[in-house]
C-alpha cells in the first residue's frame, strides 16, 4: 500500500511542477509592450533587445507636419520598412492641427531651433500609452539613448516626459536601461536588466557593436535630424507663425519645405519654385485664394502668391506685379527685356496674361524669408 501511494505521488507532483512551468512560460509569453519606432536604428534595436527577451511588440510610428515617412530625414524614414523587417504589427498615428496648436507654445520651450523637444515626445509618449491600454500591453520601449539628445534625453527631461504623462515607471529604454532606474517591468520580473544596455552619449559604437550582433546589414546612418532644428527651415516657420491668421494651416506648413520664399508685407508671402518636382508641388498646394504664377515666353519657375485677406486684384495689384519680377528673377530672361506671364486664381476665376520685367538681385533680397 505505502509503495503503491507513493509510486503514484510522484507523477502527480512532476505534473504539478510541469503545470506550474507551463503557467510562467504562458505568462512570459503574454508579456507585450508598445514600441515607439522610428525607423532609425535605435528603435529597431530597442525592439530587437524586447524579441530576445520574448516579449511580444507592438509599435506605434509618430508622423507630424515635419517629420513625413518618406521625406528622408527625422523620425518617420523607412518606418515602415522597419516595422516589415522586425515582423511586428504598426500603428501609424498622424499629429496635425494639435501639433501645430503646441509648436506655438510648447510648455517646455525650442531647442536650438524651433524644436520643442520635450512637448513633442510628451505626445508621442501619449499616443504610445493609448495603445497600451488598448492593447493590454504592460509597458512601454523606446530607443532613446541617454545624453544622445541635449535638450530631452538627459534625466531631468526624461523624468519629466514621463512625469507629464502619467507614465513613471512605465517606460523602458533598453540601449541605456542600466544606466537609468529601474523600471515596473523589471522590478516585477518581466525583464532581465542584466541583458540590457548601458549607451550613453551621441557615439553610435555601442549601437552598431550591437547591430552587429542582431546581424543587421548595412545598419542606416544617424538621422538627418529633426526639420525644426535646421536654422532656415526654422525661421519660415518663425514667419509663418508671426503672419498667419488665425492660425498656419497644414497646408502653409507643406508650402515650407519647398521653394524660395518671400515675405511682400505682413499681409502676404510669395513661394517660387527651384525645379521641375517643386513647381509640381506647389501646383498641388495651390488653394483656390492663391494667386499661381507661370512665366509663358521663357522658361522659369511656378510661384504661389498667398494673401492673408481677400484676394482681390485691384486692391492688391503692386503685390501681383512684385511677385511677378520675382518670378522672372529666376526665369531664363535678361534684366531689361521684358516678358509674358501667366497669371491665375481660380476663385474670382481670373486668367490672365501680364508683361513685365525681372526684379534685380538686390530687389529680391530685401523680401527673401
Amino acid at each position: 500500500m505505502f509503495k503503491s501511494t507513493s509510486t503514484k505521488s510522484i507523477p502527480e507532483e512532476k505534473k504539478e511542477l510541469l503545470n506550474h512551468s507551463s503557467k510562467d512560460a504562458s505568462d512570459k509569453e503574454k508579456t507585450k509592450a508598445v514600441a515607439l519606432l522610428s525607423g532609425g536604428l535605435d528603435s529597431h534595436l530597442a525592439v530587437r533587445m524586447m524579441k530576445e527577451q520574448g516579449i511580444e511588440v507592438e509599435a506605434v510610428a509618430i508622423k507630424t507636419p515635419f517629420c513625413d515617412f518618406d521625406c528622408g530625414k527625422g523620425c518617420g524614414h523607412k518606418v515602415l520598412e522597419v516595422a516589415s523587417e522586425l515582423d511586428i504589427k504598426l500603428k501609424t498615428v498622424y499629429l496635425g492641427k494639435e501639433y501645430l496648436t503646441m509648436l506655438q507654445n510648447p510648455e517646455h520651450g525650442y531647442g536650438s531651433g524651433m524644436n520643442p523637444c520635450i512637448d513633442c515626445r510628451m505626445m508621442m509618449y501619449d499616443e504610445a500609452k493609448k495603445h497600451m491600454e488598448e492593447i493590454g500591453a504592460d509597458f512601454i520601449i523606446t530607443g532613446e539613448v541617454l545624453h544622445q539628445r541635449p535638450m530631452s534625453q538627459n534625466s531631468n527631461a526624461l523624468s519629466i516626459i514621463e512625469k507629464g504623462t502619467q507614465m513613471e515607471g512605465k517606460v523602458l529604454r533598453p540601449l541605456s536601461a542600466r544606466l537609468l532606474p529601474l523600471t515596473n517591468p523589471e522590478n516585477n520580473g518581466l525583464i532581465n536588466r542584466s541583458m540590457l544596455g548601458s549607451i550613453r552619449g551621441r557615439s553610435r559604437k555601442g549601437q552598431l557593436d550591437l547591430a552587429d550582433k542582431y546581424g543587421i546589414a548595412d545598419p542606416p546612418n544617424s538621422a538627418g535630424g529633426c526639420l525644426l532644428t535646421d536654422p532656415q527651415f526654422s525661421k519660415r516657420v518663425r514667419d509663418l507663425f508671426k503672419f498667419s491668421v488665425p492660425e498656419p494651416s497644414i497646408n502653409d506648413v507643406e508650402l515650407l519645405k519647398i521653394g524660395r520664399h518671400f515675405r511682400l508685407n505682413s499681409l502676404s508671402k510669395l513661394i517660387v519654385g527651384r525645379n521641375h518636382a517643386e513647381n509640381e508641388m506647389i501646383k498641388s498646394l495651390c488653394n483656390d485664394s492663391d494667386y499661381l504664377v507661370q512665366p509663358v515666353t521663357v522658361p522659369g519657375p511656378t510661384s504661389i502668391l498667398r494673401l492673408n485677406v481677400h484676394p482681390d486684384l485691384r486692391k492688391h495689384k503692386s503685390l501681383l506685379e512684385l511677385s511677378i519680377r520675382i518670378t522672372l528673377r529666376y526665369s531664363d530672361t535678361e534684366a531689361k527685356d521684358v516678358y509674358e506671364v501667366s497669371v491665375v486664381n481660380r476663385r474670382q476665376k481670373l486668367a490672365r496674361r501680364i508683361s513685365s520685367q525681372p526684379c534685380t538681385k538686390n530687389e529680391v533680397e530685401d523680401y527673401r524669408i
